[in-house]
């Protein structure tokens, strides 16, 4: 018999960095790696400060509080009220090493060997590998060509062992951020059935909208329904701190305070730190990189008509990503290892963010620009635009 890990895929980004291994690129056709939505830089240097100041602190070489440092969970609470327009306190936070373990606590808190979590497609590859390596079954829900999930599909699908509807907004891979009344109605529906919504929001410091992007926490029956996680990853390039966050009931926390103790026992208190320390001081400095972020985002909506000429369409667009269809007709997974020999392009293929059986993926790439300006966005188009491979459908003898 397998075991759980043997059960999934391997990871996707892993397997993409092995396609580069050994490649050579040239100086003037230098690779362009669009495949990981994590940001290469480091943190701004007052914080990189700040860190080294904290690492003189004797406190910070030791275990801490297994749901976060307090300052932590308090300063985000004050953040969370403010973004959301609502009161948040303190004990609705628990912090972690990271989303993806805010997304694997949650999962073992709530679910069991055998139950079922529903999840849009495309969806996040890691939530489907933690769901495969828990024995809990991720039910793909099919999203329409907003690629955006209706609710009365979602509830087609929910049986007696459904125990979440699990969203990514602003989403990862498509880049959609799903509308404040969509969410309301999953909220609803989750509310209605007895069942958890999970609101991963890792690129919420990225929304092109301002204000609120939804009202759930003052929904009826939040406590109860509602359980959205968060990372300070993208928002101060933490990515190697691992620093996540869990906002939600207490009464849940502490079934995540078991999970937490058995597998990391707290975040790392360096990160910690590092996060409060930018939740306190770096609001300006984040506010800019939000606007460089929209910047990238507007330099792809405008190259992207170099592509639609050649028979691309652009189905997604947001947070770090753009998801996007291609017209050839071999598969997204041959022609990803053709772009680095052949373009010198490291992107993942739509078949890393949907079940094997669903032939979408084979047409369909995500570019994650976290690393790429606007004027890297222009090359890249300019080299996929170059692109001689043989069309799908009636072109592809042409």
């Amino acid at each position: 018999m397998a075991s759980r890990t043997q059960s999934t895929f391997s990871p996707p980004v892993m397997e993409a960095r092995r396609w580069i291994e050994g490649v050579e690129f040239s100086a003037n056709l230098p690779l362009i790696n669009v495949s990981q939505a994590a940001p290469i830089d480091p943190p701004p240097e007052n914080l990189r400060q700040a860190m080294a100041d904290a690492l003189l602190d004797s406190t910070t070489h030791l275990y801490g509080p297994v749901l976060g440092l307090p300052a932590l969970r308090e300063a985000l609470a004050k953040n969370w009220s403010r973004h959301y327009e609502t009161t948040v306190s303190a004990d609705q936070i628990a912090i972690t090493a990271g989303c993806n373990q805010a997304f694997a606590a949650v999962i073992s808190s709530i679910a069991d060997q055998g139950d079922e979590v529903i999840l849009p497609t495309p969806w996040y590859f890691n939530h489907k590998m933690w769901l495969d390596m828990s024995g809990v079954t991720a039910v793909p829900l099919a999203t329409g060509a907003d690629l955006l999930p209706t609710p009365d599909a979602a509830e087609a699908l929910i049986t007696d062992r459904t125990k979440a509807i699990a969203i990514v907004s602003p989403n990862n891979p498509a880049g959609v951020e799903y509308p404040a009344d969509l969410l309301r109605a999953f909220f609803a529906l989750c509310h209605r059935r007895g069942i958890k919504l999970i609101v991963d929001e890792t690129y919420r410091d990225f929304d092109s909208r301002t204000g609120a992007p939804h009202d759930l926490l003052d929904q009826d029956g939040a406590d109860e329904t509602l359980i959205q996680l968060y990372s300070f990853s993208k928002a101060y390039r933490l990515t190697g701190h691992r620093v996540g966050a869990i906002v939600t009931s207490p009464s849940l926390l502490r079934e995540v305070e078991k999970f937490q103790d058995t597998v990391a026992i707290c975040a790392p208190q360096l990160g910690q730190k590092a996060a409060l320390w930018g939740l306190e001081n770096l609001d300006q400095w984040l506010a800019g990189e939000r606007a460089e972020i929209l910047a990238r985002r507007a330099a792809i909506e405008a190259n992207m008509p170099k592509l639609t000429a050649k028979g691309w369409r652009l189905l997604g667009l947001g947070a770090y990503f753009a998801y996007v269809q291609h017209p050839f007709a071999d598969s997204s997974a041959d022609l990803a290892v053709k772009l680095v020999n052949e373009a010198s392009i490291l992107a993942l293929p739509g078949t890393m963010f949907r079940p094997s059986y669903d032939a979408s993926g084979t047409r369909e790439f995500r570019f994650a620009f976290a690393n790429i300006d606007a004027g890297g966005i222009a090359v890249l188009f300019d080299r996929l635009a170059q692109l001689d491979w043989p069309l799908a459908g009636p072109s592809r003898s042409a």
